[in-house]
């Protein structure tokens, strides 16, 4: 989540080309000089944040695969986590040879959306668990569809959201094109998925609440985040986004995809009858 904060970062301060190429900085240098200015400082040091989290995978994957007890699901999931950091790079790379194409910045946050949910998944296998409290039966397979649900809106209001930076005024840099849609509009249908997924939160919270389910605490958390996420939204929009208020924002929506991910993943808990997590695929 960190790396996805300071890239934001680099985005509201209009540094997305403070390098103006890539893998160098500049032509004929890995750095940046001082006549760049803070530009390059700040595009420079996301850059560098990069090999920091590389090197927090590469100890992720020794540490899982020495672990006995590892499971080999688990094994692949963190070599497919830490490949995804340098794609990932890459894919940064191709954003700023594309002179920050808006679609192609909405892909580089969706890909950081995916290693957070994954690595929300390893955090969860690793880590102990409660088996016997699972709560089985057609409670907790209903509960499981909500969940699924949940998660998949997530994604949807996610990804409209990246579209609304796309048509918004934080390009990046001053001469970086926006996608061409209309601005009011695309907010609108984010707000639309949104309402959609206060919904369903609601719904899971009541579910999980009558039947004493011990997904309640997840539930609950979910649905706070995203109340808070919404006030933050709406007070962004109010306000001309402010950046202190987007970046806080692309913030909420990294926790609220790590929320949406652990209730899945506890709502499979209780969908095995061994009392396992059903493995994702």
């Amino acid at each position: 989540m960190g790396i996805v904060v300071t890239g934001g970062a680099v985005r509201l301060t209009g540094s997305g080309l403070g390098c103006p190429t890539w893998p160098q900085c500049t032509d004929g240098s890995f750095v940046p000089h001082e006549a760049m200015g803070y530009h390059a400082a700040i595009e420079f040091g996301n850059r560098m944040l990069t090999w920091v989290l590389t090197i927090i995978a590469i100890a992720a994957v020794v540490a899982v695969w020495r672990q006995a007890s590892s499971q080999r699901r688990n094994r692949v999931l963190v070599v497919l986590l830490a490949l995804g950091i340098p794609f990932q790079g890459v894919v940064g790379g191709i954003t700023v040879l594309t002179d920050l194409n808006p679609w192609v910045v909405s892909l580089h946050f969706l890909l950081s959306m995916l290693l957070v949910s994954g690595a929300t998944v390893l955090v969860f296998r690793t880590s102990p668990y409660p088996r016997e409290s699972a709560v089985t039966g057609i409670a907790a397979r209903v509960g499981l569809i909500m969940a699924w649900l949940v998660y998949a809106v997530t994604w949807i209001a996610i990804y409209l959201g990246t579209v609304v930076t796309g048509s918004g005024p934080h390009a990046g840099d001053v001469h970086a094109h926006r996608n061409g849609l209309t601005p009011s509009q695309t907010t609108q249908l984010h707000a639309d998925s949104v309402f959609v997924l206060i919904g369903l939160a609601i719904a899971v919270v009541v579910i999980t609440r009558v039947m004493r389910m011990p997904q309640s605490r997840a539930a609950l958390t979910y649905a706070g985040l995203l109340v808070l996420q919404g006030i933050i939204g709406m007070v962004q929009y109010f306000t001309d986004l402010p950046i202190l208020l987007v970046l806080l924002h692309m913030l909420g929506s990294g926790l609220l995809l790590i929320g949406a991910t652990w209730l899945v993943l506890w709502f499979r808990l209780s969908d095995s009858p061994s009392g396992d997590p059903v493995p994702l695929t």
